[in-house]
């Protein structure tokens, strides 16, 4: 059989290719810089990162890495997004694999766990982004502000759907139980990483019992924790590096 013009296989010059080399090099390089700098806004937050201490860490030039982003606020915002991703991921597709209800719900709430009590040492940009940017505006906060968004939209979709299952009391608000979910996340952060309190990972799993008893539908008994649930790592108390925020 010949090849016809729509089945000869295209062929690229010399040129195209070298430049698609060009491209896809720039993308790993930028991916690279993007998660070198997530690893260094865990440790000294958004308002700390700057082209110059990224350059530091990459072993980059201020204008090699300036000529990935152009501005610190866009590489504050590629931060945001890529630690969105990985939230996303490791916390809310993982747990879209559970049947919808309780079991989802759980499981997200598991997934959450374990993403926070590993952050303990390091840091959640979530959280220590909306002390950072709490009184401020701006595209920065402004993406922060729809990531922690979506997520709680996500959270309180899942409430709804075992609302609809009847696992959870259909007359209930399902904003207040996902806000009173998320409190407890927020408990943990400061109770393990300010006050490191070594029980603080069992009172945040105690407190989502709790929530699931009182919210429970009629005639259902609140489910606990699965003994295949993802459990936290340990929290072990050690002496945290003061921030000291880098500039250009």
């Amino acid at each position: 059989m010949t090849d016809t013009p729509n089945t000869r296989k295209t062929e690229l010059s010399p040129a195209a290719e070298n430049g698609r080399r060009v491209l896809i090099k720039g993308q790993q390089t930028k991916a690279a810089i993007i998660d070198a700098a997530l690893g260094l806004a865990s440790q000294i937050g958004l308002e700390g990162l700057s082209i110059g201490a990224v350059a530091e860490v990459t072993g980059m030039s201020k204008s090699g890495v300036f000529a990935h982003f152009g501005s610190r606020e866009e590489l504050q915002i590629s931060v945001i997004r890529q630690y969105h991703d990985r939230f996303e991921s490791e916390v809310f597709y993982a747990a879209m694999q559970k049947p919808r209800g309780l079991p989802r719900l759980q499981s997200l709430f598991d997934n959450w766990m374990v993403q926070t009590s590993a952050e303990i040492d390091s840091g959640c940009i979530y959280i220590s982004g909306a002390v950072e940017f709490d009184d401020r505006s701006g595209p920065v906060r402004d993406a922060l502000a729809s990531s922690v968004f979506t997520w709680q939209t996500a959270l309180r979709r899942a409430v709804e759907l075992a609302q609809d299952e009847g696992q959870l009391s259909r007359v209930s608000d399902a904003h207040q139980i996902a806000f009173e979910i998320h409190g407890l996340i927020l408990a943990l952060h400061y109770e393990a990483r300010f006050l490191r309190n070594p029980s603080a990972a069992d009172r945040a799993r105690q407190g989502f019992q709790h929530i699931l008893a009182r919210y429970a539908g009629p005639g259902t008994l609140a489910a606990t924790a699965p003994d295949d649930a993802p459990q936290p790592p340990k929290l072990v108390a050690v002496p945290k590096a003061r921030r000291k925020p880098t500039h250009d």
